[in-house]
């Protein structure tokens, strides 16, 4: 096997693949073996709480922030970005770490659905239902991994620690609205949306490592280059 090759496996197969055990044993957890615990017996009632607290004008606001994550947006949005750090920095590393974060941590909420089979909320749901089941949430999962990856792009970026803090609290907010307002909508029930912050943001630690770090060599190393050695006059 190539070292390029090794590396892919080390550095993404592996750690993506440990991560969507994780993903599957919480959700296991959650919903089967720890069901009837606190703090997971009072989700039912913080469902119907949101639902019984919600207003016109909260309701256009949800809206705005579920339809920022959805997978229409999602998409347009991490191809936007990406060619315009390609363009802007005249490289591929930072659209491939974003692109990378994004569909891994898609990867790892639709395998996981489908081991983890849980009813959504029993509160009216304000959008329809995607045939995805309730645990992790996508919207959450594909937020945190794209507008997080931004963040960290943009913070490398920055030239002082205030440019920085303002990256990171301008593009969390995405994140987070987007978990409260999908609760909100009686989409998800909390361990949904706080699964999902592991799951996207683990594969942005992921990527980080394995595209962002210029210490890391991909495939072979360049042999230096070398005189011909000179020939010997000896009979």
């Amino acid at each position: 096997m190539s070292e390029t090759a090794l590396q892919i496996v080390r550095r993404v197969l592996l750690p993506v693949s440990l991560l969507l055990g994780v993903m599957v044993l919480l959700g296991v957890l959650v919903t089967r073996v720890f069901a009837r615990t606190w703090p997971f017996t009072v989700e039912d009632a913080v469902n119907r709480e949101l639902a019984a607290d919600r207003t016109g004008g909260w309701n256009d606001v949800s809206l705005v922030f579920s339809t920022l994550a959805s997978t229409q947006m999602i998409v347009v949005v991490t191809v936007l970005v990406a060619l315009a750090l390609r363009l802007w920095l005249k490289r591929w590393r930072e659209p491939l770490f974003l692109c990378a974060a994004v569909i891994a941590q898609a990867l790892v909420f639709l395998l996981t659905t489908l081991a983890i089979d849980r009813q959504r909320p029993a509160v009216e749901h304000m959008d329809v239902s995607p045939p995805t089941s309730s645990f992790p949430s996508g919207h959450t999962s594909a937020a945190v991994a794209l507008y997080v990856g931004i963040a960290v792009l943009m913070a490398l970026r920055a030239h002082s620690t205030g440019a920085k803090v303002a990256w990171w609290s301008l593009l969390l907010t995405v994140p987070l609205g987007v978990a409260l307002t999908r609760m909100y909508r009686g989409m998800h029930h909390p361990s949904d949306v706080v699964a999902s912050f592991l799951n996207g943001g683990t594969c942005v630690v992921i990527m980080a490592r394995a595209v962002l770090d210029r210490g890391l060599r991909w495939g072979r190393a360049k042999l230096p280059t070398v005189g011909r050695p000179a020939l010997s006059t000896r009979s």
